[in-house]
């Protein structure tokens, strides 16, 4: 398998870690693809030139992240998406709040880094923040439930390919201030290897 990929982005990370903990880590070369350079390839594999974009070994393309992820705990005979429907509809909902939480700051990053200083529009970065700010607080009702050792679900594998991201990107953002059942399972689950063998660079 081939892994289109951006080393800092939190949804390959996502990916990632779903591909450490299935097994399936030396299954998957990685392609390092810039969606934003005017002359990518990356529209022949995914049409919406975003990563990751998984192409399997029969030359089928996958994306987005979470369809990847399910992909790659299909074939690795895994246990991110539980088999029991409260558990398994609770795990998608933490792992929705958190890819909606990462949207949010990739919309942020856009605005920053991408517009031009007068055209920003600071209502626009008000609303992600604010749209961050709740996700994260949704999760933080529900920290108790998450897990840092033995099996994990796709919520965990989101979370931990996101926080770590935030504060790579917003480092003044201070996501742990006020979220102290996150900020505990953050520091316990990055222990683990999946967390630890697929972190950001540091710029």
């Amino acid at each position: 398998m081939k892994l289109r990929y951006s080393p800092t982005s939190p949804f390959v990370r996502k990916a990632l870690i779903a591909a450490y903990e299935v097994g399936l880590e030396d299954k998957i070369e990685k392609i390092s693809t810039d969606p934003w350079a005017a002359d990518t390839d990356l529209r022949a594999d995914n049409p919406l030139s975003k990563v990751p974009c998984l192409v399997t070994d029969e030359g089928e393309t996958i994306f987005d992240s979470l369809v990847i992820c399910e992909y790659l705990n299909t074939m690795g005979n895994g246990s991110l998406f539980p088999t029991d429907i409260q558990a398994r509809f609770k795990a998608l909902t933490l792992a929705a709040a958190a890819d909606g939480t990462l949207d949010a700051g990739v919309l942020c990053v856009v605005e920053t880094l991408r517009r031009p200083e007068e055209l920003r529009w600071k209502w626009w970065l008000d609303r992600q923040t604010a749209n961050m700010n709740g996700g994260l607080d949704l999760v933080e009702k529900s920290a108790g439930d998450l897990k840092a050792e033995g099996p994990i679900t796709i919520a965990e594998v989101t979370l931990g390919g996101g926080l770590d991201w935030l504060d790579l990107r917003f480092p003044d953002f201070d996501w742990r201030k006020g979220r102290p059942g996150l900020t505990e399972w953050h520091a316990a689950a990055s222990e683990r290897p999946s967390f630890k063998a697929t972190l950001p660079p540091k710029p």
